[in-house]
């Protein structure tokens, strides 16, 4: 795919290329993006677990502050992009550009607002994250260098998401990926080089989070896409309600997913640091996997909100039936192979402790059992949240880390003890499937009937074309 195409070429290609390549080409870099997230990412769990078991958790005491980040970048991202792409797709430029900048700048300027209040607040910060006494030193070593991070972390989210439903997948992935390797090349040098623990970490991440963001705002005005400039900014509620109509869905998502991670350590912090650590390390392999399965999804929304847009409807419904069969297909192999090599996987990340690995072993099993739903779940809300169906995807996000993990991990813990606390996630996904499979059909069926109106149009305009050129023949005969 070029990278100096024009607005035209590129609108060509997103509405005239088959699907399938479409995907897999928009895929490939939104794939690799995720990989080299989720791997620093769990780069952060793996040496600083080698610190100790109280560090360990204090990683995933952290996790949950950068949920509710990215809870923030993801919302306004997520907003902009949906809508942009459905713009595009009806060929206003300029209304695009209005709504790229405003979420650009909105996103930053909330950004410093988390900083300053989580600073001023460190100390209730952590507990209220669910640290323990014996974690809460690790932990705020760790966040009060995350909370420096946050305007660049929400603003690179935005630019991210822009690039992406503009269907420049490639300008994302390599802002996105030389961010993520000099966080992996510094971490080590941070912690145990120049002895910094679980601080160095967290500036390792911040500094690769800049630098992401740099490459980014760089890109977002190369390849024909659109340029993000302070003279578009337009803080009017007109934007504002379509940027939070997409983005709602991913700020219940990811929302509910920190207050998860947070009742998730507090369960847990029941049974001791082992319990906390082991979770975290489970929760962050199965967040790896199914950002892999979200990267390719991330593949499909570009795809769909341009013929959305363009009311190429049978586009739209062709990609979402594909994404559904390659994600299904992945995470089955995927859960397959965790279910057998659950062990190795978590004692890869505290080989001494076996009270981790044998907590953390039962939890990943039973977490492989219901995990390949998910790719159902993950797609329908892309496919509602990227059309514009705000309601429906917001109750696909809300389902498996709100309606239904929140009630359980507060009441299967008190009936099941530890086993309640390792079940809570398996059954969510279960709920939450049948869920989406309720809304998605309906959806579905509804883009069905849509294609079939645009082409009866289509046929009746034919016909009205057909007789026309009948009647000025015959006129031309007499």
């Amino acid at each position: 795919m070029k990278n100096n195409m024009t607005p035209d070429e590129k609108f060509q290609m997103m509405t005239q290329t088959p699907v399938e390549k479409l995907i897999v080409t928009l895929a490939i870099p939104t794939i690799t993006s995720m990989l080299i997230t989720s791997i620093y990412n769990m780069a952060d769990t793996f040496f600083v677990s080698k610190i100790s078991t109280s560090a360990s958790g204090a990683v995933g005491v952290a996790f949950s502050l950068m949920s509710i980040i990215q809870a923030v970048g993801f919302t306004i991202g997520m907003g902009s992009g949906n809508y942009i792409s459905r713009l595009l797709g009806q060929k206003k430029r300029e209304h695009a550009a209005q709504v790229a900048a405003t979420g650009f700048f909105t996103a930053l300027i909330l950004g410093v607002v988390i900083t300053v209040i989580g600073l001023i607040f460190l100390d209730t910060l952590v507990y209220a994250l669910g640290a323990t006494p014996t974690i809460a030193p690790y932990a705020k070593a760790y966040i009060k260098f995350i909370l420096l991070g946050a305007p660049f972390m929400t603003a690179s989210f935005v630019l991210n998401n822009i690039l992406r439903f503009q269907g420049s997948a490639y300008f994302a992935m390599k802002g996105i990926t030389t961010g993520g390797i000099i966080n992996i090349i510094l971490d080590p040098i941070f912690i145990f080089g120049l002895n910094m623990g679980t601080a160095g970490a967290a500036i390792a991440t911040i500094i690769s989070q800049f630098i992401s963001f740099s490459i980014l705002y760089y890109n977002s005005s190369r390849g024909g896409n659109i340029k993000i400039s302070s003279r578009n900014f337009t803080p009017k509620w007109e934007v504002y309600k379509q940027i939070l109509k997409g983005g709602m869905p991913s700020f219940y998502r990811q929302t509910l997913g920190s207050i998860a991670m947070i009742f998730m350590n507090r369960s847990a912090g029941v049974y001791g640091d082992a319990a906390v650590a082991a979770m975290a390390i489970v929760t962050r392999v199965f967040q790896f996997v199914i950002l892999v399965m979200i990267g390719f999804g991330q593949g499909f929304q570009p795809v769909c909100g341009f013929n959305y847009g363009a009311k190429r409807y049978d586009r739209v419904l062709r990609a979402f039936w594909f994404s559904v069969k390659v994600s299904v297909t992945f995470l089955v192999f995927m859960a397959a192979i965790g279910f057998v090599f659950s062990s190795n996987i978590v004692a890869a990340f505290r080989k001494e402790d076996l009270e981790v690995i044998a907590i953390g072993t039962r939890a990943f099993r039973y977490y492989c059992i219901a995990f390949p739903l998910s790719s159902w779940v993950v797609m329908t809300n892309m496919l509602l949240q990227t059309i514009g169906r705000s309601f429906e995807a917001s109750i696909v996000a809300m389902s498996r880390q709100g309606l239904f993990f929140l009630p359980a991990i507060l009441i299967l813990p008190r009936k099941l003890g530890l086993l309640g606390v390792q079940i809570s996630q398996p059954i969510s996904d279960l709920c939450s499937f049948l869920i989406a499979l309720l809304l998605g059909l309906r959806v579905l069926n509804e883009l069905k009937s849509l294609h079939e109106e645009v082409e009866i149009a289509k046929g009746d305009k034919c016909g009205e074309v057909y007789i026309s050129c009948l009647k000025e023949s015959r006129a031309h005969q007499n």
